[in-house]
């Protein structure tokens, strides 16, 4: 097999995985609009979940890291392109792969332990409050920050880059590249929706443009995908 068919198998197959998992966070956790809800229910839902629930956060985690070799992959795929192009792309992207992971990986090993407290708990009480503060800074630091700020800021920077290494190599068409470099400045404008913001309102554009730049993202990825097969 060559190395441009396991690029596009692996183009297929992360984006698939990516939303297969975030459906099921939807359906059986209510994800992301949990989110909003008071720390005490978001975690009550989350015991509820039982191992299924853990598993499943822990698969979604793992797919973000599948997205280093998605980069590294494509990288090879395309290196009839700039040098500079496609190397800057593929540390971007690795980049953006492991600030996503670390975004993700608190649900399956952190949140678990908050969740067992706070039943032991009353919200009120100092113990409650405890947890409140740490689930809540965690959400904003490693969720916000580091995997949805930092994560879709170089996602973004990684499309723009795969869309230019596109247009400079002859492994796909060229209008594939040129759908790369307008969808990443849309996930560069996803990346500030709570930037300057407080609380858990955010920027509504932003937040708008966050689930239609990702299934319009990974259906790009899967068109990638079969044409490098093709």
């Amino acid at each position: 097999m060559s190395e441009q068919s396991v690029a596009g198998i692996v183009l297929i197959a992360v984006p698939i995985l990516f939303n297969v998992g975030f459906t099921l966070l939807a359906q059986r956790f209510d994800y992301p609009d949990v989110l909003r809800r008071p720390t005490h229910e978001v975690l009550e839902r989350f015991r509820a979940g039982g191992s299924a629930l853990i598993l499943i956060w822990w698969a979604f985690a793992l797919s973000a890291v599948l997205f280093t070799a998605l980069a590294v992959l494509f990288a090879i795929a395309v290196d009839d392109a700039d040098g500079t192009v496609v190397l800057l792309g593929a540390v971007v992207g690795v980049l953006a792969s492991v600030v996503q992971f670390l975004g993700l990986i608190r649900w399956p090993f952190l949140v678990p332990y908050l969740a067992r407290v706070a039943e032991e708990s009353a919200p009120d009480s100092p113990s409650g409050q405890a947890v409140d503060v740490v689930f809540q800074a965690f959400n904003r630091y490693l969720g916000v920050g580091v995997g949805e700020h930092l994560g879709y800021a170089l996602t973004g920077v990684w499309s723009i880059f795969a869309g230019v290494a596109i247009l400079g190599s002859g492994a796909v068409p060229d209008w594939l590249g040129v759908i790369g470099v307008v969808t990443g400045p849309l996930f560069l404008l996803c990346s500030l929706e709570f930037v300057g913001r407080s609380g858990d309102e955010g920027w509504a554009l932003a937040g708008s443009l966050t689930p239609i730049t990702y299934i319009a993202w990974s259906a790009w990825l899967i068109a990638v995908g079969i044409a490098l097969l093709v």
